[in-house]
């Protein structure tokens, strides 16, 4: 089954968009095509600030209409049959409103009351680990702890898709780390997840597939390592030797010569005490380095090596961006969406 599939999505906003009117449109999206299977994954999006990303997934979740194009959300227009979609979809939102007097259990139970069945909402606490905060208000809860309950009431349904944009955002990096372990959770449950972020480093560890957007298009779309391999940039090798090797010293001066140590790579100064250099290929780097040690008798005492990143590739692809030409309206979550 197919859990997302978009052809020719096109979205315009301001006064301009209406057909007839004159002027120029604001084109938040540009014609998109994507297609993502029900195959129990993690989906990332990317893209720089206006690139389309909350446009996208609003559109998907039934808040927004697309200007033009075909959606389908589980076999379902979400602007057709938008209370079907909200029964097997589950959503997070940038920001979320809660009932702030409010305890945990109790926001919970207001929110299953607007499905004909949910899962037990005890169950879902000890998945998102907060079951010590059951009887705590909402309003004493931590940012992290905020997120996660908003997790748990996109959970609380059991959906077949989840949609979460920027579930991460503004948190610590342990608060980051539990929100990646229950949607790691979800994966291994069969789940489908669609994550719109803008932490590169986390895409690149919990997802499956990574699409990028840039000026309201796709520009890539893959696996990590298949967009990793569209990287032009070199990587990155630290190390640290001692004594200086005495075999390779610079023939016009009789110093120590770093350039000589590793010959598939360009000696580029130092780190603190490490040598750093680059190189295109870093495993022919470390065998001509372990050939120079051997020959000059030295004694390696520290190695690193830092290969593309799905960052080199994403500023490789997008460089220098500008900021959006027009606002872009913010949603915010209370029960279920509208």
């Amino acid at each position: 089954m197919i859990a997302i599939d978009v052809r020719a999505l096109t979205k315009s906003y301001g006064p301009h968009s209406r057909r007839g009117s004159g002027g120029q449109a604001v084109q938040a999206l540009r014609g998109i095509d994507l297609s993502i299977p029900s195959t129990g994954q993690i989906v990332g999006l990317l893209g720089p600030n206006g690139a389309g990303k909350t446009t996208l997934v609003e559109i998907l979740e039934g808040l927004r209409t697309a200007t033009s194009g075909s959606v389908s959300v589980l076999g379902l227009d979400p602007a057709d049959a938008p209370a079907a979609l909200r029964a097997r979809l589950g959503v997070q939102l940038q920001s979320t409103a809660f009932m702030q007097d409010l305890t945990v259990i109790e926001t919970l139970r207001l929110y299953a009351a607007l499905y004909p069945k949910t899962r037990p909402a005890a169950d879902v606490l000890s998945e998102v680990h907060l079951t010590d905060k059951a009887r705590a208000l909402v309003r004493g809860l931590s940012g992290g702890q905020r997120q996660r309950l908003a997790l748990a009431m996109a959970m609380l349904h059991d959906p077949d898709l989840y949609i979460l944009d920027e579930p991460t955002s503004g948190l610590d990096p342990i608060a980051r780390r539990q929100i990646h372990d229950i949607l790691l959770g979800l994966k291994r449950d069969g789940k489908t997840v669609l994550v719109s972020s803008h932490y590169l480093d986390e895409i690149e560890a919990l997802a499956d597939r990574v699409i990028i957007l840039a000026g309201g298009q796709i520009v890539a779309d893959g696996t990590p390592l298949e967009l990793l391999a569209r990287a032009a940039g070199a990587s990155t090798l630290w190390l640290a030797v001692t004594p200086p090797p005495a075999g390779l010293r610079s023939a016009s001066s009789g110093d120590f010569d770093p350039g000589r140590l590793v010959p598939q790579a360009t000696f580029e100064g130092l780190d603190g005490s490490m040598f750093r250099y680059r190189t295109a290929d870093p495993t022919a780097a470390i065998v001509g380095l372990a050939d120079a040690l051997r020959a000059s008798g030295a004694t390696l005492d520290d190695l690193r090596l830092r290969r593309p990143s799905l960052e080199d590739v994403y500023l490789q692809l997008l460089g220098p961006q500008q900021e959006p030409t027009a606002p872009i309206e913010q949603h915010t979550f209370a029960g279920a969406q509208s």
